[in-house]
């Protein structure tokens, strides 16, 4: 198989094509308008080791959950065969990779050559219906995130192709809305069953060697593209403080301090000094937390860029555990964007 530059481009533009492609899959298949209408719910494609390749958004706030969805899968099942073709993984632990709140949940479906594990394929959609205290599973008042819903901690959704059917009655049994919950499940699975396939005939038509080579190829590019704004943004410290007022249960006002370095290499965003959580639902994870940040960094640098993991490379995000936005369990977190906009 050729190696040169041409069809390596080819590739690497065919892989962000990808994610384009299943964005629009979730959309003809959803049955929810929070997802055809709304489209609170983003799609892409990462290589075997969770590193973002492309990103077909309809959040740009879910920026930070593909990729790192993909890493904790890799946390859950570190065993070669712990993972195999046909397995599909559901999650939607805030605390962990991938993690907002309940209602944004993950279907990853790893993607094989010949049972090497080449790239995994996510999509993240916020569903109507988790279950919980309140009807559509955000809370404005709950105090632990049992309230909140039903927990998926990276469970094997399908194995080797077979339904988990105990799974999704389960599911069934603790939703309010079972056949648009169901459906949109179901959706989920399809699209990125849509993005493994497209994947596959990459590697079938150019070798799986060639589309390896690209997905390293357009995470540098990332990375060198981004390097190259960077040099163009005035270098310094910067801080700032501001206050989340309430937690809708009495508690606050809650303080978000953050310093800002920027250089030539890097940006580094610390927020040490940031108040500890909240009892009611505003608390922010860190994966929530990262997205935010990284939302921002795309802004200021260039955001016509195609978002992949070689961009982050020259981002570093400080934040110590069990803030208010990098909450731990079981913090309630139906409201984490609240402390995010702030944060961001």
């Amino acid at each position: 198989m050729s190696t040169d530059v041409f069809t390596q481009e080819i590739i690497k533009d065919a892989l962000v094509a990808v994610g384009y492609e299943m964005f629009d899959a979730m959309i003809r298949t959803s049955m929810s308008p929070i997802i055809y209408e709304t489209t609170d719910f983003a799609v892409g494609v990462t290589d075997a080791r969770g590193n973002l390749l492309a990103q077909g958004n309809g959040v740009a706030a879910f920026l930070a959950t593909l990729d790192t969805a993909a890493q904790s899968t890799l946390l859950h099942y570190p065993k070669a065969g712990d993972v195999l073709p046909g397995d599909v993984i559901i999650t939607n632990i805030p605390y962990e990779g991938g993690g907002t709140h309940l209602s944004d949940v993950v279907i990853l479906v790893p993607v094989f050559h010949e049972r090497r594990l080449i790239a995994w394929t996510v999509n993240k959609a916020h569903w109507t219906e988790v279950g919980g205290a309140q009807a559509g599973s955000v809370s404005t008042n709950a105090s632990e995130i049992f309230q909140e819903g039903l927990q998926f901690p990276f469970i094997k959704l399908y194995e080797q192709g077979r339904l988990n059917e105990a799974l999704v009655a389960v599911i069934r049994a603790n939703v309010r809305l079972p056949e648009s919950t169901i459906g949109d499940m179901h959706a989920g699975v399809a699209a990125a069953r849509v993005g493994a396939r497209r994947v596959s005939e990459l590697v079938d038509k150019y070798g799986v060697d060639n589309v390896v080579a690209a997905m390293e190829g357009l995470l540098d590019y990332g990375e060198r593209m981004t390097r190259e704004e960077l040099t163009r943004l005035p270098a310094g410290v910067y801080e700032a403080e501001d206050v989340v007022e309430t937690d809708g249960v009495g508690g606050g006002p809650f303080k978000i301090k953050v310093k800002v370095t920027i250089s030539a290499e890097k940006i580094s965003v610390d927020y040490t000094g940031t108040c500890g959580p909240a009892k009611g639902p505003i608390n922010c994870s860190y994966t929530g937390l990262v997205t935010g940040v990284r939302c921002v960094f795309k802004a200021i640098t260039n955001p016509e860029i195609p978002a992949n993991g070689g961009c982050f490379r020259l981002l570093e995000i400080i934040c110590p555990k069990g803030t208010l936005i990098s909450a731990q369990a079981p913090a309630p977190v139906s409201l984490y964007y609240e402390p995010l906009i702030t944060a961001m």
